[in-house]
């Protein structure tokens, strides 16, 4: 999926048209490559669901502070402080 995603991305870059050029590529072609990159989009996105990954992560250094902190919020039963 990624090869075919790369290189179909590496087409169109290569064959972008220059200041006031016509595009080399028809409009249906540059039609039929947005749905393909649709449908690699779309089995990513099921593959990845599949086997559990979030599809708006991002890496992280290890040593990197968490942008976030988890606080756990008691019911007013369960405070000791009254």
């Amino acid at each position: 999926m990624r090869a075919m995603r790369k290189t179909l991305t590496s087409i169109v870059r290569d064959c972008a048209p220059r200041d006031g050029v016509p595009s080399p590529l028809a409009e249906p072609t540059v039609e039929n490559i947005r749905m393909c990159l649709g449908l690699i989009s779309a089995r990513e996105a099921e593959l990845a669901e599949a086997i559990g990954l979030s599809r708006n992560e991002r890496p992280h250094y290890v040593d990197e502070p968490p942008a976030a902190e988890v606080m756990q919020f008691l019911a007013p039963s369960e405070r000791k402080d009254h």
